[in-house]
């Protein structure tokens, strides 16, 4: 391959870098699974260490780790690097834009969190409340909730399935997902967001929209949907993504 060829394969393809904790396997299936919607994208992924029952970053980002992963993605000239993992939202909504910030000016490349693209979202939408869908614990789920009504977004109803061990968010059945779902819809919330992106939840999104009539942003699809986006990729083929794919410009 010429020089030439390198650069004309570039301009007819693009590439999305994620970084994901490191005990997760749904990102990158999930990633996988939109992206046939999207033959010209490739999804390149990098990890950083986040398993177990610990908490890494109870009160701020490994910002030696996550910026060492983005440098690494980097080096494969991906289009955008997307941090798609949930903490953002436990930290507070704010260190999201420092973050991405702070992966632009180390690596030249645009970048963004699932979170922040939730959050971007929620406001575009005008979702004065949510419902909020979980694996985890009573002591996170409500840490989370009240982060999320802080930044303006209050829960009108929730449900979580326990879990503290972050593999195991990956092990909770599809059926109880649904249930869960279901229940926090009774209460009408402007959108329902099932929350965390090692939850397996994402499949599950766009026959429920049709069922429950309610708009549900799943925390992993939100954000390939925006890192394609900021790609510069038309989302509306994307129809294993439920209602946000064709709904935000």
């Amino acid at each position: 391959m010429t020089p030439s060829d390198v650069g004309w394969y570039r301009r007819q393809t693009k590439a999305i870098g994620t970084i994901t904790p490191s005990g997760n396997i749904v990102v990158e299936r999930v990633t996988s699974a939109i992206l046939r919607d999207f033959p010209e994208v490739s999804g390149h992924f990098s990890r950083i260490p986040v398993f177990g029952t610990s908490d890494s970053y109870k009160d701020d980002y490994d910002w030696d780790s996550m910026l060492g992963t983005a440098r690494l993605l980097s080096h494969a000239n991906v289009d955008v690097i997307c941090w798609n993992g949930s903490k953002g939202a436990s930290l507070g909504f704010d260190l999201e834009p420092v973050l991405c910030e702070r992966i632009t000016k180390d690596t030249g490349i645009v970048a963004t969190t699932s979170i922040l693209a939730l959050d971007n979202v929620l406001h575009a939408r005008g979702a004065k409340n949510i419902g909020l869908v979980s694996p985890h614990t009573d002591e996170y789920q409500a840490k989370v909730l009240a982060k999320f009504a802080k930044r303006g977004y209050p829960c009108v109803a929730e449900a979580h399935a326990g879990f503290s061990d972050n593999f195991s968010y990956c092990t909770v059945p599809a059926a109880d997902i649904v249930r869960m779902i279901r229940e926090v819809a009774a209460a009408k919330p402007d959108a329902i967001v099932t929350f965390c992106t090692n939850f397996p939840a994402a499949h599950l999104v766009a026959t429920l929209e049709q069922e429950l009539g309610v708009p549900i942003y799943d925390t992993v699809s939100i954000g390939v949907w925006d890192a394609l986006r900021r790609a510069g990729v038309e989302t509306g083929r994307g129809v294993r993504g439920g209602s946000l794919f064709a709904g935000i410009k």
